[in-house]
């Protein structure tokens, strides 16, 4: 069920009370398959809203009245379902890299062959909640429940591959959404932020990696919220890679995220492209899914 905002404090309050969990972090000696210290993953976002519902943000830079269906920023995040999310893909089969794509319910509803080819082809489908206005810290526990089961049935009779991660929209689950993600059999999430490495959240038998979602090269923030060129976001990344093999000791994780309705386009898909080339010509960086990132440290923690 949903929630209301005179609700959510009670809920809160009620949530914040569930198990702890004990909390297993890599240190500095670890090291991912090979002895390799910087792990790269390829994330897609493939997302899409609710029937009615338009993003909050889209390419036009006045805002519309209040109360006024935005079809601009309807139309623009449509893109994705029917030319980004094929443009990425064929870039993904060109290197012969795996990704971890988020893919939301309603998509299942609106394109099934494309989410079946999604896995069919080998890359890893991340449940991604039903639509992106469906959010899991709306919902009190009954209803964040009923919503996972329903995405992840939905997800299974699509695709035809169990999901074993999840990721909210907007990377905010509830207080509750790790425990019930490990009581659902999920094996990672991305709704955490405060790590730059993986880390094993131990629910009682129940265990889950937290895989963080780093932001540093994600084309949503980079060209859309901060209104960069898709080259910025290729400066980004020889930044950010440069540091994390030159100039540090740990061992870290780095994110590449190409939404499908953002660098899906020409003008941005060759920085998708391009960033693959240069990590697959890389030696000492292991490219991996979320999944493959989860058992590893599910493997090396036990």
């Amino acid at each position: 069920m949903l929630i209301d905002s005179m609700q959510s404090t009670t809920i809160f309050q009620t949530t914040m009370n569930a198990m702890q969990p004990v909390i297993t972090r890599l240190d500095d000696r670890f090291r991912w398959p090979g002895g390799k210290r910087v792990a790269v993953i390829f994330n897609i976002a493939y997302e899409a809203w609710s029937d009615g519902q338009a993003p909050g943000i889209g390419p036009m830079g006045n805002v519309l009245k209040p109360g006024y269906f935005d079809t601009n920023a309807h139309s623009w995040a449509s893109f994705g379902l029917v030319r980004g999310i094929h443009r990425l893909l064929d870039i993904a089969e060109r290197h012969q890299i795996k990704t971890s794509v988020m893919v939301n319910g309603v998509i299942c509803e609106r394109a099934p062959a494309t989410v079946k080819r999604i896995a069919d082809l080998g890359h890893e489908i991340v449940n991604h909640s039903w639509g992106m206005d469906v959010i899991p810290v709306y919902f009190d526990e009954a209803g964040e429940r009923a919503n996972l089961q329903r995405n992840h049935d939905l997800l299974v009779r699509t695709a035809g591959v169990t999901p074993s991660g999840w990721i909210s929209p907007r990377g905010t689950g509830s207080p509750i959404s790790s425990q019930l993600l490990a009581e659902a059999g999920y094996t990672h999430h991305g709704d955490v932020n405060d790590d730059d490495r993986p880390y094993v959240m131990n629910f009682g038998d129940r265990r889950i990696v937290g895989i963080p979602l780093t932001m540093d090269v994600n084309d949503l923030p980079i060209c859309i919220r901060y209104g960069q060129g898709p080259r910025h976001m290729l400066d980004t990344f020889h930044d950010t890679f440069a540091a994390l093999r030159d100039r540090e000791t740990a061992p870290l994780m780095l994110d590449i995220t190409a939404h499908t309705h953002v660098l899906g386009r020409p003008s941005g898909a060759w920085v998708y492209d391009e960033i693959m080339t240069i990590v697959k010509q890389t030696p000492d960086v292991w490219i991996c899914t979320r999944e493959e990132m989860a058992r590893y440290v599910l493997d090396y923690t036990r």
